[in-house]
């Protein structure tokens, strides 16, 4: 018995009836060997933390653009709460952990550089079908490694498709919606719950909002700081919820969802609406838009070729459409190098 067997024979003993067992996986889109130590949940896992996509995040915005404080979140430490979140759920809960963190650290490989201004600008000058979850499956499938894609296993794609929506339901009730597994689910609760803690700590942190101005429920119900308001959502999300119907059915209190809700719509109108973050982001979508155009209209194609090189993605020509593959790289790039590929090519140079 290898020990990958051997794990997974402790793993089954372990999980409640609602986790998925590594040995349970439906497999990969290409089949490959099994390892003979780690677990294919645990491959998933290193896979997404090695690969370049993931190394990409901490140069991605999160909310506030460029901060020039030390203690603001990017995407990549937003992934890291999400991860920690969803963990400590899974861990209570009994559930698998391994494939709970590998959806949790893959869920915004494919996120824009500016934040969802990037996004924006995406759905409007590529298509309206543009998502950061689909982009993910993209960079997971076929961007990643010149073209060979990561190949994770099914439950790992699936749960970062699903995961939360922006302003979508918490937990939804359409199958459609949901994760394939408990483990999927776990993890659109844990992003929800991650970035409502975080941004409004960043945005107290940065001046935009003040502790006064946080709604009375929310404090009251949730906590008056950061670990009080996570400590809540994420206990009450372990205890209410329940089985039902031989599945794990994930569920928060009326209250605390109401407190949930009330945070979130409190943040859209106060902190994502600010003057000093909207017109941050009309900014950013401008630079997008342009660097957009200027690839789509090079002529000879050698600054795009070289460009996607210096990501190691895939040549376009390997892509669909011209129009595809410049979309896949807007989306891939950080901040900052967006704004160094604007000043390349936009600002005037000097002749000496």
């Amino acid at each position: 018995m290898t020990s990958r067997e051997e794990f997974e024979k402790r793993e089954e003993s372990f999980l409640s009836p609602y986790g998925l067992p590594s040995s349970q996986s439906r497999g990969r889109v290409r089949e490959e060997e099994a390892c003979p130590i780690r677990s294919d949940f645990q491959r998933d896992r290193e896979r997404i933390v090695y690969c370049n996509a993931f190394r990409r995040l901490k140069h991605k915005t999160q909310v506030f653009l460029s901060p020039l404080g030390e203690h603001y979140r990017t995407r990549l430490t937003h992934t890291l709460e999400v991860a920690q979140i969803a963990r400590a759920v899974a861990r209570a809960m009994r559930l698998n952990e391994d494939l709970t963190e590998a959806i949790a650290l893959g869920h915004d490989l494919g996120h824009t550089p500016f934040g969802h201004s990037g996004e924006t600008v995406l759905k409007e000058i590529y298509s309206g079908n543009f998502s950061h979850p689909i982009q993910s499956l993209r960079v997971i499938d076929i961007l990643e490694k010149n073209g060979a894609g990561l190949n994770l296993t099914l439950e790992v794609r699936d749960g970062i498709l699903k995961h939360s929506k922006g302003y979508g339901t918490i937990i939804p009730e359409s199958k459609r919606e949901k994760a394939c597994t408990a483990e999927g689910q776990v993890v659109r609760v844990a992003d929800i719950m991650a970035y409502l803690n975080h941004d409004l700590d960043d945005a107290i942190r940065s001046g935009v909002i003040c502790k006064d101005q946080i709604p009375e429920r929310c404090v009251r119900v949730l906590g008056s700081n950061h670990p009080e308001r996570a400590t809540t959502m994420v206990r009450d999300l372990i205890y209410a919820s329940h089985p039902e119907n031989g599945e794990l059915k994930l569920q928060i209190t009326d209250e605390v969802h109401r407190a949930m809700d009330e945070l979130r719509n409190f943040l859209y109108h106060n902190v994502y609406r600010s003057p000093q973050v909207h017109n941050e982001f009309v900014k950013s979508k401008k630079i997008l838009r342009e660097l957009y155009t200027f690839f789509l209209q090079d002529a000879n194609e050698t600054i795009f070729s070289h460009e996607l090189a210096a990501l190691e993605m895939p040549n376009h020509n390997t892509i669909r459409s011209k129009e595809r593959s410049v979309c896949d790289f807007i989306a891939s790039i950080t901040d900052r190098y967006a704004l160094e590929l604007y000043e390349r090519h936009f600002f005037p140079s000097s002749l000496v």
